[in-house]
């Protein structure tokens, strides 16, 4: 027996229904787990109601649903979630953790979300200030590759600790996971983001990288007294020419002088010969990392130099390490610490 329903009267849940009902009789699959689930229950509970529908009644609602379609000019996914992915690349930083604060500690919202794009890093001081259990139920809601990135920061006995805790998860009450994590957002998530993206060490090891040796041997000077630990921050991100010999691989050399214009580089390799021991110990390890035609090249040029003023040594050094640092900025070459060994390797 066929049932006919007047598709006026249908209200848009018994309409959807049929459209699903449909859709799944046709064999397509539409996307209705991206639904909120409370939708995704309603739903199917309608389509449980339908029994027979007539083909009257059926042309009725996909004409209607075609039409409504024809008259969509934007369609983009709903939620919050969909609209902070759609401009993450596009607002600062700063907008960007306070709308993920502001979503992750509103009511009925899921905190987890939040507390997920946290960077592996933040992550894994979360896990050391945390209980164990806090940890493995965080863990259990993390992306899989997330997770892992974050075991592989902490210590042996952590990770294992906090592992075998996972196996205690399996009976956690919804509620209590989503009290748990609606307390880490409003921890962890909720400070605005940092105003600047770099450490302060690194930001000025930067500046002093492009001022005059004097300035930096001072300020240097003052900072070892003043604060000795922010000062060794300060150093490590500092990288002239001196440290060319203990940061750079021998095998990147060639490349990285084929794109230093010919006087420039000598230039710097002459004045870095009649200086400094690490400045000297700099320029002989070029020369000796370099093919014997173009270091050959070079001697000569730097044997028709006659007196270097200062401005243009420190000019033709600064074009090197310029040049070093792009390529390694670009991931082209990869930089040594000082640790790691005298750059030969």
């Amino acid at each position: 027996m066929t049932f006919a329903f007047d598709a006026a009267r249908l209200d848009r849940r018994r309409k959807a229904a049929i459209i699903v009902r449909f859709l799944l009789s046709d064999g397509l699959r539409p996307p209705i787990a991206s639904l909120p689930e409370d939708t995704q229950v309603e739903l199917t509970r309608e389509i449980g109601k339908l029994s027979v529908v007539d083909r009257n009644t059926l042309d009725a609602v996909i004409s209607e649903f075609a039409d409504e379609l024809e008259g969509v000019g934007l369609a983009a996914p709903p939620g919050e979630d969909a609209a902070l992915e759609a401009m993450s690349s596009h607002i600062s930083p700063t907008a960007m953790a306070r709308l993920r604060a502001e979503a992750a500690l509103r009511a009925g919202a899921d905190p987890w979300g939040a507390v997920a794009s946290l960077g592996s890093t933040e992550l894994a001081g979360l896990f050391s200030r945390e209980s164990v259990e806090v940890a493995a139920v965080t863990l259990s809601k993390l992306p899989v590759a997330k997770a892992a990135e974050v075991l592989s920061k902490l210590p042996g006995e952590q990770a294992r600790r906090i592992t075998y805790a996972v196996s205690r998860t399996s009976k956690i009450a919804p509620d209590a996971v989503q009290r748990i994590g609606r307390a880490l957002a409003e921890e962890y998530c909720a400070a605005s983001a940092p105003a600047f993206p770099q450490p302060a060490g690194e930001r000025l090891g930067a500046i002093l990288n492009s001022s005059q040796p004097t300035t930096r041997d001072e300020v240097l000077g003052g900072l070892d007294v003043q604060d000795s630990v922010f000062a060794a921050e300060v150093r490590k991100a500092i990288f002239t020419f001196s440290h060319l010999s203990k940061r750079l691989k021998a095998a990147d050399v060639p490349k990285i002088m084929r794109l230093v214009d010919t006087r420039m580089a000598a230039l710097a390799l002459a004045s870095a010969a009649k200086g400094k021991e690490d400045e000297v110990a700099a320029a002989e390890f070029i020369l000796s990392s370099l093919p014997q035609r173009l270091a050959d090249t070079l001697r000569e040029e730097m044997q028709g130099l006659e007196r270097i003023k200062p401005a243009e040594a420190e000019a033709a050094q600064a074009a090197v390490v310029n040049v070093v640092r792009e390529r390694a900025a670009l991931g082209e070459i990869e930089l040594e610490t000082e640790e790691d060994g005298d750059g030969g390797a």
